[in-house]
């Protein structure tokens, strides 16, 4: 059964997700009220998955993810924002959060959502990265040190990443096995030093392998 911390200073929506969440047999363990609570929630109950908001008072919840990341806890982070172009939810990706769904989602794609994340893969729409990588990424030039290092497949592999295929796409774009396609993804997520799909896709753009507006060849 998959394991929730809920993260929210509002406790009507903490409540409203709780009985949603365990509606359909997804087990919620602490409920937070601040990013220094989930912390404390995630470090005692290792949950699959901290659901968190990002305006929350005292620590919020991007520099809750950071902490996580930097603790090196298992659990993943899927962020829940009010809007999803907000520079907020683009530095929460860029810290590691696996991705972001609007609060106005509805209840059966939050659960699935979670589900998702709880699974090693991200929950980020390829089209709004875009967007939010054109709107809010640094405006200096592009730097393509993180790049060096990944060999020309990786690099191939990073592409599409950043594109949305998932490893099976990948692996019929490539013409590899789905388990070639894994060990690719594993090994470029070392070499950035990212976590999750959603932050490699942020290196993809600042990078400059990817541009915002211009068509991949």
């Amino acid at each position: 059964m998959t394991s929730v911390v809920i993260a929210d200073d509002q406790e009507l929506i903490r409540v409203g997700l709780r009985t949603m969440l365990e509606s359909r047999g997804i087990d919620v363990v602490a409920e937070a009220g601040t990013g220094g609570e989930a912390l404390d929630a995630t470090r005692r109950h290792a949950p699959d998955v901290v659901l968190m908001d990002i305006r929350m008072p005292g620590m919020d919840g991007i520099a809750a993810t950071a902490e996580l990341v930097r603790e090196g806890l298992p659990s993943r982070v899927l962020v829940l924002t009010t809007y999803d172009l907000d520079e907020l939810v683009y530095r929460a990706l860029r810290t590691g959060a696996a991705g972001f769904l609007l609060k106005t989602t509805p209840a059966e794609r939050i659960a699935a959502g979670v589900e998702v994340v709880a699974s090693g893969d991200s929950l980020l729409s390829p089209g709004v990265t875009r967007r939010l990588i054109a709107q809010h990424a640094p405006g200096e030039s592009c730097d393509g040190a993180r790049l060096v290092g990944l060999t020309e497949r990786e690099r191939e592999v990073l592409v599409l990443v950043a594109r949305g295929r998932s490893n099976t796409d990948i692996a019929t774009d490539l013409v590899l096995t789905e388990a070639t396609v894994k060990t690719h993804v594993n090994r470029l997520f070392a070499k950035l030093r990212v976590r999750s799909r959603a932050q490699a896709v942020v290196v993809a753009y600042e990078s400059g392998l990817v541009v915002p507006g211009r068509r991949d060849p």
